[in-house]
C-alpha cells in the first residue's frame, strides 16, 4: 500500500487542478451573465477597454452605449465588463460651456477636469 500513496497524491493533486479552476470559471461565467442580464438603459457602465458610457439600447447579443453626448456606439454584450455606480452629489468644475468636467479656460489647472462621475470622484 505504502508504494502507491505518491501515485494517489499526484492523482488527487491532478484533479484539483482541473476541477477548482473549472468550477471558478463556472462561478465567474454565471456571475458575467447575471451582470449582462441585469443592464437597463440609462446605466453607466465601463467595457473591457476602459470605455466609459452609458447603455442606450439593449440588443440580444449587442449594447449600444453613448460615449458622449450624441456619440453611440454598438458593443457586443460581453464587452461590457462592469456597471458604474453614478457619483452621488459630485459637484464638478463648469467649464465653458457649464458642463461640468469641461476642460477650458475657465476650469482651473489645464487638465483638470474635476473628477470623473463614474468614479465618484471629485
Amino acid at each position: 500500500m505504502e508504494q502507491y500513496f505518491p501515485i494517489i497524491v499526484l492523482a488527487l493533486l491532478a484533479i484539483m487542478l482541473f476541477v477548482l479552476p473549472a468550477r471558478q470559471r463556472k462561478r465567474m461565467q454565471a456571475q458575467a451573465q447575471a451582470m449582462q442580464d441585469s443592464l437597463t438603459v440609462g446605466m453607466p457602465v465601463m467595457t473591457t477597454g476602459g470605455l466609459h458610457g452609458t447603455v442606450a439600447g439593449l440588443g440580444e447579443t449587442t449594447v449600444d452605449l453613448e460615449i458622449a453626448p450624441g456619440i453611440v456606439a454598438t458593443f457586443a454584450r460581453p464587452a461590457i465588463l462592469e456597471i458604474r455606480k453614478p457619483a452621488t452629489g459630485a459637484q464638478g468644475v463648469e467649464g465653458i460651456d457649464g458642463i461640468q468636467g469641461t476642460d477650458g479656460p475657465d476650469s482651473g489647472t489645464p487638465g483638470e477636469t474635476g473628477g470623473r462621475p463614474a468614479d465618484g470622484t471629485v
